[in-house]
Protein backbone atom coordinates (compact mmCIF):
# COMPACT_ATOMS: atom_id res chain seq x y z
CA UNK A 1 0.00 0.00 0.00
CA UNK A 2 1.01 3.60 -0.48
CA UNK A 3 0.94 6.68 1.70
CA UNK A 4 -1.90 9.15 1.21
CA UNK A 5 -0.76 12.76 1.04
CA UNK A 6 -2.97 15.57 -0.23
CA UNK A 7 -5.33 13.11 -1.90
CA UNK A 8 -2.58 11.32 -3.83
CA UNK A 9 -0.95 7.95 -3.24
CA UNK A 10 2.81 8.15 -2.79
CA UNK A 11 5.44 5.43 -2.68
CA UNK A 12 9.13 5.36 -1.76
CA UNK A 13 12.09 3.30 -2.91
CA UNK A 14 12.60 1.97 0.61
CA UNK A 15 9.73 -0.21 1.80
CA UNK A 16 8.80 -2.36 4.79
CA UNK A 17 7.27 -5.82 4.68
CA UNK A 18 4.19 -6.22 6.86
CA UNK A 19 4.42 -9.78 8.22
CA UNK A 20 1.57 -12.09 9.20
CA UNK A 21 2.59 -13.22 12.71
CA UNK A 22 0.77 -16.55 12.32
CA UNK A 23 2.61 -17.87 9.24
CA UNK A 24 5.38 -15.25 8.85
CA UNK A 25 4.29 -14.53 5.28
CA UNK A 26 4.40 -11.02 3.82
CA UNK A 27 0.92 -9.49 3.73
CA UNK A 28 1.91 -6.31 1.87
CA UNK A 29 4.58 -3.62 1.81
CA UNK A 30 4.40 0.02 2.85
CA UNK A 31 6.74 2.94 2.16
CA UNK A 32 9.39 4.08 4.61
CA UNK A 33 8.88 7.82 4.71
CA UNK A 34 11.32 10.41 5.98
CA UNK A 35 11.11 13.83 7.60
CA UNK A 36 10.52 15.46 4.23
CA UNK A 37 7.45 13.33 3.58
CA UNK A 38 6.05 14.27 6.98
CA UNK A 39 6.57 17.96 6.26
CA UNK A 40 4.77 17.48 2.96
CA UNK A 41 1.83 15.87 4.75
CA UNK A 42 1.79 18.66 7.35
CA UNK A 43 1.76 21.26 4.59
CA UNK A 44 -1.15 19.49 2.87
CA UNK A 45 -3.09 19.32 6.13
CA UNK A 46 -2.53 23.02 6.78
CA UNK A 47 -3.65 23.96 3.28
CA UNK A 48 -6.82 21.93 3.75
CA UNK A 49 -7.78 23.61 7.04
CA UNK A 50 -9.61 26.43 5.34
CA UNK A 51 -11.69 24.10 3.20
CA UNK A 52 -13.00 21.92 6.02
CA UNK A 53 -13.56 24.89 8.30
CA UNK A 54 -15.61 26.50 5.54
CA UNK A 55 -17.88 23.45 5.47
CA UNK A 56 -21.07 23.63 7.51
CA UNK A 57 -21.40 21.33 10.48
CA UNK A 58 -24.25 19.66 8.65
CA UNK A 59 -22.01 18.99 5.65
CA UNK A 60 -19.22 17.57 7.83
CA UNK A 61 -21.78 15.31 9.50
CA UNK A 62 -23.13 14.14 6.15
CA UNK A 63 -19.64 13.34 4.90
CA UNK A 64 -18.88 11.35 8.06
CA UNK A 65 -22.19 9.50 7.69
CA UNK A 66 -21.24 8.63 4.12
CA UNK A 67 -17.85 7.35 5.29
CA UNK A 68 -19.68 5.36 7.98
CA UNK A 69 -21.78 3.62 5.33
CA UNK A 70 -18.68 2.81 3.28
CA UNK A 71 -16.82 1.49 6.32
CA UNK A 72 -19.81 -0.63 7.30
CA UNK A 73 -19.89 -2.15 3.81
CA UNK A 74 -16.18 -2.99 3.96
CA UNK A 75 -15.94 -4.12 7.59
CA UNK A 76 -15.61 -7.86 6.94
CA UNK A 77 -12.89 -7.30 4.37
CA UNK A 78 -10.99 -4.96 6.67
CA UNK A 79 -11.38 -7.40 9.58
CA UNK A 80 -9.58 -10.00 7.48
CA UNK A 81 -6.74 -7.52 6.93
CA UNK A 82 -6.54 -6.87 10.68
CA UNK A 83 -6.17 -10.59 11.34
CA UNK A 84 -3.56 -10.99 8.63
CA UNK A 85 -1.35 -8.19 9.91
CA UNK A 86 -1.82 -8.62 13.67
CA UNK A 87 -2.63 -12.29 14.25
CA UNK A 88 -5.80 -11.26 16.10
CA UNK A 89 -8.48 -14.00 16.00
CA UNK A 90 -10.95 -13.18 13.25
CA UNK A 91 -13.90 -13.09 15.64
CA UNK A 92 -12.12 -10.36 17.61
CA UNK A 93 -11.21 -8.46 14.43
CA UNK A 94 -14.87 -8.51 13.43
CA UNK A 95 -15.68 -7.16 16.88
CA UNK A 96 -13.14 -4.39 16.45
CA UNK A 97 -14.67 -3.42 13.13
CA UNK A 98 -18.21 -3.39 14.51
CA UNK A 99 -17.07 -0.99 17.22
CA UNK A 100 -15.14 1.12 14.72
CA UNK A 101 -18.18 1.48 12.48
CA UNK A 102 -20.24 2.60 15.47
CA UNK A 103 -17.52 5.07 16.52
CA UNK A 104 -17.61 6.71 13.11
CA UNK A 105 -21.38 7.02 13.42
CA UNK A 106 -20.98 8.61 16.85
CA UNK A 107 -18.63 11.16 15.30
CA UNK A 108 -21.08 11.95 12.50
CA UNK A 109 -23.72 12.63 15.14
CA UNK A 110 -21.36 14.63 17.35
CA UNK A 111 -20.34 16.93 14.47
CA UNK A 112 -23.73 18.65 14.89
CA UNK A 113 -23.48 18.98 18.69
CA UNK A 114 -20.48 21.24 19.21
CA UNK A 115 -21.97 23.96 21.37
CA UNK A 116 -20.74 27.12 23.01
CA UNK A 117 -22.54 28.77 25.92
CA UNK A 118 -23.61 32.17 27.17
CA UNK A 119 -21.46 33.61 29.96
CA UNK A 120 -23.00 35.95 32.57
CA UNK A 121 -20.26 38.58 32.68
CA UNK A 122 -22.49 40.72 34.87
CA UNK A 123 -21.78 38.26 37.69
CA UNK A 124 -18.33 39.83 37.91
CA UNK A 125 -17.16 43.32 38.78
CA UNK A 126 -17.57 45.65 35.83
CA UNK A 127 -19.54 43.14 33.75
CA UNK A 128 -22.94 44.81 33.83
CA UNK A 129 -24.26 45.57 30.36
CA UNK A 130 -22.24 42.91 28.59
CA UNK A 131 -23.58 40.04 26.53
CA UNK A 132 -21.02 37.27 26.09
CA UNK A 133 -20.88 33.82 24.61
CA UNK A 134 -18.28 31.19 23.72
CA UNK A 135 -17.52 29.42 20.49
CA UNK A 136 -15.73 26.11 20.04
CA UNK A 137 -13.30 26.50 17.17
CA UNK A 138 -11.02 23.89 15.56
CA UNK A 139 -7.43 23.48 16.68
CA UNK A 140 -6.10 23.08 13.14
CA UNK A 141 -3.94 20.01 12.45
CA UNK A 142 -4.05 16.87 14.58
CA UNK A 143 -1.32 14.22 14.52
CA UNK A 144 -2.70 10.76 15.29
CA UNK A 145 -0.13 8.12 16.25
CA UNK A 146 -1.45 4.61 16.79
CA UNK A 147 -0.15 1.16 17.87
CA UNK A 148 -0.60 -2.30 16.34
CA UNK A 149 -3.12 -3.91 18.64
CA UNK A 150 -6.34 -2.15 17.59
CA UNK A 151 -5.25 -0.64 14.28
CA UNK A 152 -8.66 0.59 13.15
CA UNK A 153 -10.51 1.30 16.40
CA UNK A 154 -7.69 3.30 17.96
CA UNK A 155 -7.23 5.22 14.72
CA UNK A 156 -10.93 6.03 14.34
CA UNK A 157 -11.03 7.32 17.94
CA UNK A 158 -8.52 9.96 16.91
CA UNK A 159 -9.44 10.67 13.29
CA UNK A 160 -13.23 10.84 13.54
CA UNK A 161 -13.50 13.32 16.45
CA UNK A 162 -10.77 15.47 14.91
CA UNK A 163 -12.64 15.77 11.62
CA UNK A 164 -16.01 16.17 13.36
CA UNK A 165 -14.50 19.27 15.00
CA UNK A 166 -13.29 20.47 11.56
CA UNK A 167 -9.61 19.71 12.01
CA UNK A 168 -7.34 18.05 9.49
CA UNK A 169 -5.39 14.91 10.35
CA UNK A 170 -2.06 13.20 9.77
CA UNK A 171 -2.21 9.52 10.70
CA UNK A 172 0.96 7.63 11.55
CA UNK A 173 -0.06 3.97 12.08
CA UNK A 174 2.15 1.30 13.60
CA UNK A 175 4.65 -0.04 11.10
CA UNK A 176 3.84 -3.54 12.38
CA UNK A 177 0.16 -3.22 11.41
CA UNK A 178 -0.49 -0.23 9.14
CA UNK A 179 -2.70 -1.72 6.43
CA UNK A 180 -6.19 -1.66 7.90
CA UNK A 181 -5.68 1.86 9.23
CA UNK A 182 -4.56 3.02 5.79
CA UNK A 183 -7.71 1.54 4.24
CA UNK A 184 -9.73 3.45 6.83
CA UNK A 185 -7.99 6.68 5.87
CA UNK A 186 -8.76 6.08 2.18
CA UNK A 187 -12.45 5.58 2.96
CA UNK A 188 -12.62 8.85 4.88
CA UNK A 189 -10.51 10.72 2.32
CA UNK A 190 -13.05 9.89 -0.39
CA UNK A 191 -15.63 12.06 1.38
CA UNK A 192 -13.53 15.15 2.14
CA UNK A 193 -11.31 17.66 0.32
CA UNK A 194 -7.73 16.61 -0.44
CA UNK A 195 -5.44 16.99 2.56
CA UNK A 196 -8.10 16.63 5.24
CA UNK A 197 -6.63 13.24 6.07
CA UNK A 198 -3.10 12.10 5.26
CA UNK A 199 -1.08 9.00 6.14
CA UNK A 200 2.65 8.57 6.65
CA UNK A 201 4.34 5.24 7.31
CA UNK A 202 7.79 4.41 8.56
CA UNK A 203 9.95 4.14 11.64
CA UNK A 204 8.78 6.04 14.67
CA UNK A 205 11.89 8.03 15.53
CA UNK A 206 12.26 10.52 12.68
CA UNK A 207 8.59 10.65 11.73
CA UNK A 208 7.36 10.90 15.31
CA UNK A 209 9.90 13.60 16.12
CA UNK A 210 8.76 15.77 13.21
CA UNK A 211 5.11 15.36 14.19
CA UNK A 212 6.02 16.27 17.77
CA UNK A 213 8.16 19.36 17.20
CA UNK A 214 6.71 20.83 14.02
CA UNK A 215 5.01 24.14 14.84
CA UNK A 216 2.28 23.53 12.27
CA UNK A 217 0.90 20.64 14.31
CA UNK A 218 -1.66 21.79 16.87
CA UNK A 219 -2.41 18.57 18.75
CA UNK A 220 -0.89 15.13 19.18
CA UNK A 221 -3.07 12.17 20.06
CA UNK A 222 -0.83 9.20 20.87
CA UNK A 223 -1.43 5.65 22.03
CA UNK A 224 1.65 3.62 22.88
CA UNK A 225 4.47 3.15 25.35
CA UNK A 226 5.20 5.23 28.44
CA UNK A 227 8.71 6.01 27.23
CA UNK A 228 7.48 7.42 23.91
CA UNK A 229 4.62 9.26 25.62
CA UNK A 230 7.01 11.00 27.99
CA UNK A 231 9.25 11.95 25.07
CA UNK A 232 6.29 13.46 23.23
CA UNK A 233 5.15 15.31 26.34
CA UNK A 234 8.61 16.76 26.90
CA UNK A 235 9.08 17.89 23.28
CA UNK A 236 5.57 18.96 22.25
CA UNK A 237 5.87 22.51 23.56
CA UNK A 238 2.52 24.32 23.63
CA UNK A 239 0.65 21.69 21.61
CA UNK A 240 -2.32 19.94 23.12
CA UNK A 241 -1.58 16.30 23.83
CA UNK A 242 -3.67 13.24 24.60
CA UNK A 243 -1.58 10.29 25.75
CA UNK A 244 -2.88 6.76 26.32
CA UNK A 245 0.11 4.88 27.64
CA UNK A 246 -1.12 1.51 28.78
CA UNK A 247 -2.13 -0.11 32.00
CA UNK A 248 -1.60 -2.76 34.63
CA UNK A 249 -5.26 -3.30 35.22
CA UNK A 250 -6.51 -5.20 38.27
CA UNK A 251 -9.48 -7.51 38.59
CA UNK A 252 -10.57 -7.65 42.23
CA UNK A 253 -12.65 -10.63 43.34
CA UNK A 254 -14.03 -10.16 46.85
CA UNK A 255 -15.30 -12.80 49.25
CA UNK A 256 -18.95 -12.30 48.32
CA UNK A 257 -18.42 -12.32 44.54
CA UNK A 258 -20.29 -14.47 42.08
CA UNK A 259 -17.37 -16.77 41.30
CA UNK A 260 -18.64 -18.12 38.00
CA UNK A 261 -19.18 -14.61 36.61
CA UNK A 262 -15.81 -13.49 37.96
CA UNK A 263 -14.02 -16.42 36.29
CA UNK A 264 -15.72 -15.70 32.97
CA UNK A 265 -14.59 -12.08 33.25
CA UNK A 266 -11.05 -13.13 34.17
CA UNK A 267 -10.75 -15.39 31.11
CA UNK A 268 -12.09 -12.76 28.73
CA UNK A 269 -10.17 -9.93 30.35
CA UNK A 270 -6.84 -11.73 30.57
CA UNK A 271 -6.69 -13.41 27.17
CA UNK A 272 -8.47 -11.13 24.73
CA UNK A 273 -6.06 -10.80 21.79
CA UNK A 274 -3.51 -12.81 23.77
CA UNK A 275 -3.38 -10.10 26.44
CA UNK A 276 -2.06 -7.50 23.98
CA UNK A 277 -4.60 -4.94 25.15
CA UNK A 278 -3.82 -1.85 27.22
CA UNK A 279 -6.87 -2.41 29.43
CA UNK A 280 -6.48 -6.19 29.70
CA UNK A 281 -6.64 -7.80 33.14
CA UNK A 282 -2.98 -7.86 34.17
CA UNK A 283 -3.43 -8.70 37.88
CA UNK A 284 -6.10 -10.80 39.60
CA UNK A 285 -6.51 -9.74 43.23
CA UNK A 286 -8.62 -12.25 45.11
CA UNK A 287 -9.80 -12.79 48.67
CA UNK A 288 -7.97 -15.72 50.26
CA UNK A 289 -11.25 -17.25 51.46
CA UNK A 290 -12.43 -17.99 47.92
CA UNK A 291 -9.09 -18.10 46.10
CA UNK A 292 -8.81 -21.86 45.73
CA UNK A 293 -12.37 -22.26 44.47
CA UNK A 294 -11.88 -19.41 41.99
CA UNK A 295 -8.52 -20.73 40.79
CA UNK A 296 -9.80 -24.28 40.21
CA UNK A 297 -12.54 -23.01 37.92
CA UNK A 298 -10.28 -20.40 36.32
CA UNK A 299 -7.72 -23.05 35.35
CA UNK A 300 -10.43 -25.30 33.89
CA UNK A 301 -11.92 -22.50 31.79
CA UNK A 302 -8.51 -21.28 30.64
CA UNK A 303 -7.52 -24.74 29.46
CA UNK A 304 -10.63 -24.85 27.24
CA UNK A 305 -9.32 -22.00 25.07
CA UNK A 306 -8.39 -22.98 21.53
CA UNK A 307 -4.95 -21.92 20.32
CA UNK A 308 -4.35 -21.84 16.58
CA UNK A 309 -5.00 -20.23 13.23
CA UNK A 310 -6.50 -16.78 13.86
CA UNK A 311 -8.53 -17.06 10.64
CA UNK A 312 -10.44 -19.96 12.19
CA UNK A 313 -13.63 -18.54 13.79
CA UNK A 314 -13.24 -21.04 16.64
CA UNK A 315 -9.75 -19.83 17.60
CA UNK A 316 -9.51 -17.97 20.91
CA UNK A 317 -5.74 -17.46 21.14
CA UNK A 318 -3.60 -16.44 18.19
CA UNK A 319 0.05 -15.44 18.04
CA UNK A 320 1.58 -12.39 19.61
CA UNK A 321 2.57 -9.66 17.19
CA UNK A 322 6.05 -11.14 16.69
CA UNK A 323 8.52 -13.55 18.25
CA UNK A 324 10.31 -10.82 20.16
CA UNK A 325 7.05 -9.93 21.92
CA UNK A 326 6.53 -13.59 22.83
CA UNK A 327 10.09 -13.84 24.14
CA UNK A 328 9.56 -10.79 26.36
CA UNK A 329 6.49 -12.42 27.92
CA UNK A 330 8.45 -15.65 28.38
CA UNK A 331 11.25 -13.77 30.10
CA UNK A 332 8.84 -12.11 32.55
CA UNK A 333 7.26 -15.45 33.41
CA UNK A 334 10.63 -17.17 33.90
CA UNK A 335 11.80 -14.33 36.16
CA UNK A 336 8.68 -14.78 38.28
CA UNK A 337 9.53 -18.48 38.74
CA UNK A 338 12.90 -17.50 40.16
CA UNK A 339 11.14 -15.43 42.83
CA UNK A 340 8.73 -18.18 43.82
CA UNK A 341 5.79 -17.91 41.44
CA UNK A 342 4.04 -21.21 40.78
CA UNK A 343 2.57 -21.99 37.34
CA UNK A 344 -0.91 -23.49 37.46
CA UNK A 345 -1.35 -23.84 33.71
CA UNK A 346 0.46 -22.73 30.56
CA UNK A 347 3.82 -20.99 30.65
CA UNK A 348 5.22 -22.27 27.36
CA UNK A 349 6.22 -20.42 24.19
CA UNK A 350 6.15 -21.81 20.66
CA UNK A 351 7.54 -19.28 18.22
CA UNK A 352 5.16 -16.30 18.24
CA UNK A 353 2.65 -18.13 20.42
CA UNK A 354 2.49 -18.06 24.20
CA UNK A 355 0.10 -20.25 26.13
CA UNK A 356 -2.50 -18.67 28.42
CA UNK A 357 -0.75 -18.76 31.77
CA UNK A 358 -1.93 -18.58 35.38
CA UNK A 359 0.61 -17.90 38.12
CA UNK A 360 0.10 -18.29 41.87
CA UNK A 361 2.30 -17.24 44.84
CA UNK A 362 2.76 -13.78 43.36
CA UNK A 363 4.46 -11.13 45.49
CA UNK A 364 4.47 -7.35 44.92
CA UNK A 365 8.19 -7.25 44.07
CA UNK A 366 7.82 -9.38 40.93
CA UNK A 367 8.20 -7.62 37.59
CA UNK A 368 5.24 -9.61 36.28
CA UNK A 369 2.96 -7.34 38.35
CA UNK A 370 5.13 -4.22 38.53
CA UNK A 371 5.40 -3.80 34.76
CA UNK A 372 2.78 -4.09 32.06
CA UNK A 373 3.02 -7.63 30.70
CA UNK A 374 1.67 -7.50 27.15
CA UNK A 375 0.71 -11.12 26.89
CA UNK A 376 -1.70 -13.85 28.07
CA UNK A 377 -0.53 -14.06 31.68
CA UNK A 378 -2.71 -13.99 34.82
CA UNK A 379 -0.81 -13.40 38.08
CA UNK A 380 -2.84 -14.22 41.21
CA UNK A 381 -2.45 -11.92 44.23
CA UNK A 382 -4.14 -13.16 47.42
CA UNK A 383 -5.51 -10.69 49.98
CA UNK A 384 -7.55 -10.88 53.19
CA UNK A 385 -9.86 -7.87 53.03
CA UNK A 386 -11.33 -5.25 50.74
CA UNK A 387 -8.80 -2.75 52.13
CA UNK A 388 -5.90 -5.02 51.17
CA UNK A 389 -7.43 -5.51 47.74
CA UNK A 390 -7.67 -1.76 47.13
CA UNK A 391 -4.10 -1.21 48.34
CA UNK A 392 -2.85 -3.94 46.02
CA UNK A 393 -4.80 -2.47 43.10
CA UNK A 394 -3.30 0.98 43.74
CA UNK A 395 0.23 -0.40 44.11
CA UNK A 396 1.13 0.44 40.50
CA UNK A 397 2.41 3.36 38.51
CA UNK A 398 -0.49 2.78 36.11
CA UNK A 399 -4.15 3.63 36.55
CA UNK A 400 -6.18 2.91 33.42
CA UNK A 401 -9.19 0.76 34.31
CA UNK A 402 -10.21 -1.72 37.02
CA UNK A 403 -12.86 -4.36 37.56
CA UNK A 404 -14.37 -5.41 40.89
CA UNK A 405 -16.59 -8.41 41.56
CA UNK A 406 -18.77 -8.17 44.67
CA UNK A 407 -22.41 -8.52 45.64
CA UNK A 408 -22.02 -5.80 48.29
CA UNK A 409 -23.09 -2.29 47.31
CA UNK A 410 -20.98 -0.94 50.17
CA UNK A 411 -17.80 -2.72 49.04
CA UNK A 412 -18.49 -1.91 45.40
CA UNK A 413 -18.78 1.81 46.11
CA UNK A 414 -15.76 1.72 48.41
CA UNK A 415 -13.68 0.24 45.60
CA UNK A 416 -15.12 2.67 43.06
CA UNK A 417 -14.21 5.64 45.27
CA UNK A 418 -10.75 4.50 46.34
CA UNK A 419 -9.22 2.72 43.35
CA UNK A 420 -6.97 5.13 41.45
CA UNK A 421 -7.97 4.44 37.85
CA UNK A 422 -9.77 6.35 35.13
CA UNK A 423 -12.64 3.86 35.16
CA UNK A 424 -13.86 1.33 37.72
CA UNK A 425 -16.41 -1.30 36.70
CA UNK A 426 -18.41 -3.21 39.27
CA UNK A 427 -19.05 -6.83 38.25
CA UNK A 428 -17.29 -6.36 34.93
CA UNK A 429 -13.68 -6.77 33.84
CA UNK A 430 -11.39 -3.90 32.85
CA UNK A 431 -11.53 -4.72 29.13
CA UNK A 432 -15.07 -3.36 28.97
CA UNK A 433 -15.44 -0.26 26.81
CA UNK A 434 -18.19 1.42 24.87
CA UNK A 435 -17.02 3.90 22.28
CA UNK A 436 -19.02 6.84 23.62
CA UNK A 437 -17.67 6.68 27.17
CA UNK A 438 -14.76 8.81 28.44
CA UNK A 439 -11.69 6.60 28.18
CA UNK A 440 -8.31 7.42 29.67
CA UNK A 441 -6.35 6.72 32.80
CA UNK A 442 -4.55 8.30 35.72
CA UNK A 443 -0.90 8.30 36.77
CA UNK A 444 1.44 6.85 34.10
CA UNK A 445 -1.49 5.57 32.07
CA UNK A 446 -1.63 8.96 30.41
CA UNK A 447 -3.48 12.25 30.17
CA UNK A 448 -6.69 13.28 28.43
CA UNK A 449 -9.78 11.36 27.43
CA UNK A 450 -10.95 9.58 24.32
CA UNK A 451 -14.55 8.65 23.58
CA UNK A 452 -16.08 10.68 20.77
CA UNK A 453 -17.82 13.48 22.69
CA UNK A 454 -14.85 13.91 25.04
CA UNK A 455 -12.30 13.76 22.26
CA UNK A 456 -14.20 16.36 20.25
CA UNK A 457 -14.08 18.72 23.21
CA UNK A 458 -10.31 18.33 23.33
CA UNK A 459 -10.03 18.86 19.57
CA UNK A 460 -11.31 22.43 19.90
CA UNK A 461 -10.37 25.76 21.48
CA UNK A 462 -12.78 28.00 23.37
CA UNK A 463 -13.14 31.59 22.22
CA UNK A 464 -15.10 34.18 24.21
CA UNK A 465 -16.98 36.94 22.38
CA UNK A 466 -18.23 39.81 24.53
CA UNK A 467 -20.40 42.75 23.44
CA UNK A 468 -20.77 45.93 25.45
CA UNK A 469 -24.44 46.86 25.11
CA UNK A 470 -24.31 49.99 27.25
Amino acid sequence: MKMLINGKFEDKEETFNVINPYNNETVDTVPISDRGDVKKAISAANMAKGEIQDMSSRKVSECLYSAYESLKAEQKKIAKTITEETGKPIKDSLGEMARSVETLKFAAEEAKRIYGETVPLDAGIGGKGFFAFTQKIPLGVVAAITPFNYPVNLAIHKIAPAIAAKNTVILKPSLQAPLAAMILAEIIDAEFPNGVINTVTGYGGEIGDELTVNEDIDKISFTGSVATGLLISNRAGMKKVTLELGGNDPLIVLEDANIEKAVKAAVLGSYLYSGQVCMAVKRIIIDEKIADEFIDLFVKETEKLKIGDPMDPKTDIGPLIDENAAKMVEQSVVESYKKGARPLTGGNRDGNFFEPTILDNITPDMSIVINETFGPVSPIIRVNSVEEAINAANDSEFGLQAGVFTESIKNGLKCANEIETGSVFINKQSTFRTDNMPFGGFKMSGIGKEGVKYAVEDMTRTKLIGMNLR
